[in-house]
């Protein structure tokens, strides 16, 4: 069965496959997940029933078996769905379901027959399950048309069909890094790691065959552990069309791309991870009535490169009344709402450094309060820089009529509330100062 909650617990779509389920197993889940603040497992297990959930926005995706089934094959289906519905229709949330339900329910009885997943391509879904906005072409009445879909979605090849045609053959890829960084005072690294993925574009003609290699020095096998300049991967997996036979021997990978937007790879890094921007910040709080910050941020990549939309948010005490601030790039504002310093730059140079200075002035309170200090947060993007060392060697395109094809490779490492930095604070009352460095939780 396959179902999708609102947060509410109210059932948006629901699909039995087989007999042995009723409409009557939604409450079960509702009452003893969605009403359950309690849970936190993405598979709960009732008797002989097992429910699986994937949380997106503000709905459950959720999948019902009473079967022994393979649990990382559920939820690859729960996040393909997902994935898919977000092609045809953009951002999953309620709106979004109750506007295109009827497309939902075409969607799953085709990606899914009694129970089995079956195509989940969204190149090949495209052909013939259309919206009002999307008119195909392929998807007439005549019996040549629906042979050419048929000949798809069950060929060798079914993420693309054999009859593309471009007028200009391209291709793009995209090398994104999302860097997760906690920090102590003392700067020592308590965790830092890359979650990356390639994402290609190719808009290419014909059945191409493309090859790609990536770095020489690329380790994956835990037990052989590279040098210090060697790029180490926890992790990676590939899309179904790539073929590893050269991967151990070469770092290549050959495969024939789907037409259009797809993910080509996805990997993990924790080893060697390096990181674009260092903050130091000190906090030194003046008796009960100040809050002195002195925040640098320094950045840790080429002068070419530059960091952009670099914003900080650095926490204030719940007291506070106003925040006095200096700096020399950028904005900074004082949030009330959120406790918070949001300090804005817009570009960082390679090689450059910037200094943020600022006074919060503190009503006085009967009861003294432990200030908890929270990490400070900081958000960014880099062109051109990848924290894990990861690089695209090359991308070549073949194809029988030898066409000429335009390759582009583009490398962005970004964080976004995932690169925090804990603070150092130092206690002044009169000539009597007490240097302390704070340790709490992220």
């Amino acid at each position: 069965a396959f179902f999708i909650f609102n947060q509410k617990g109210e059932v948006l779509i629901s699909r039995l496959y087989r007999t042995d389920f009723k409409r009557s197993i939604a409450d079960v889940f509702r009452i003893q997940v969605v009403s359950n603040a309690d849970v936190r497992s993405p598979i709960i297990t009732l008797g002989s029933t097992s429910f699986f959930h994937v949380r997106v926005n503000n709905l459950y995706v959720v999948a019902v078996t009473k079967t022994n089934a393979n649990a990382a094959l559920v939820f690859e289906f729960c996040y393909r769905f997902i994935n898919i519905a977000k092609s045809y229709f953009g951002k999953v949330d309620e709106e979004s379901v109750k506007n295109n339900f009827v497309l939902i329910y075409e969607l799953i009885d085709e990606i899914c027959d009694f129970g089995y997943p079956q195509n989940s391509e969204i190149d090949t879904l495209k052909t013939y399950i259309t919206t009002e906005s999307i008119v195909s072409s392929i998807a007439s009445d005549n019996a040549e048309a629906s042979s050419k879909i048929t000949s798809q979605a069950t060929g060798a090849i079914n993420w693309r069909r054999g009859d593309v045609k471009y007028k200009k053959n391209e291709a793009f890829v995209d090398v994104v890094e999302l860097i997760n960084l906690s920090m102590s005072a003392k700067g020592t690294t308590l965790r830092a790691d890359v979650d990356g993925h390639i994402q290609m574009r190719a808009y290419l003609s014909g059945t191409p065959e493309c090859k790609f290699g990536l770095n020489d020095k690329l380790v994956i096998d835990k037990s052989d552990r590279g040098g210090s300049d060697a790029v180490e991967l926890d992790d990676c997996r590939f899309h179904q069309c790539v073929r590893l036979h050269d991967f151990n021997s070469t770092r290549t990978i050959s495969f024939i791309p789907p037409d259009g937007d797809f993910e080509l790879m996805r990997y993990r890094s924790t080893s060697n991870v390096k990181l674009p921007l260092r903050v130091v910040a000190t906090v030194n709080e003046i008796g009960t009535s100040q809050v002195q910050y002195t925040i640098i941020v320094k950045t840790n990549f080429d002068s070419k490169l530059s960091a952009t939309s670099v914003v900080l948010r650095i926490p204030t005490p719940l007291n506070t009344t106003t925040v006095d601030c200096k700096v020399a790039n950028g904005k900074a504002k004082y949030v009330p709402a959120e406790n918070v310093v949001v300090w804005k730059v817009p570009r960082i140079q390679g090689g450059q450094e910037c200094t943020f200075t600022a006074t919060a002035y503190l009503t006085s309170t009967t009861t003294r309060q432990v200030w908890a200090r929270p990490p400070i947060d900081v958000d960014f993007q880099v062109l051109m820089f990848t924290a894990s060392g990861l690089i695209v060697r090359f991308l070549k395109v073949f194809e029988k009529s030898n066409y000429q094809s335009v390759k582009w490779v583009r490398y962005l490492t970004k964080a976004e509330g995932t690169y925090q930095i804990r603070v150092s604070a130092v206690f002044c009352a009169g000539d009597y100062v007490l240097r302390r460095w704070c340790s709490f939780s992220c």
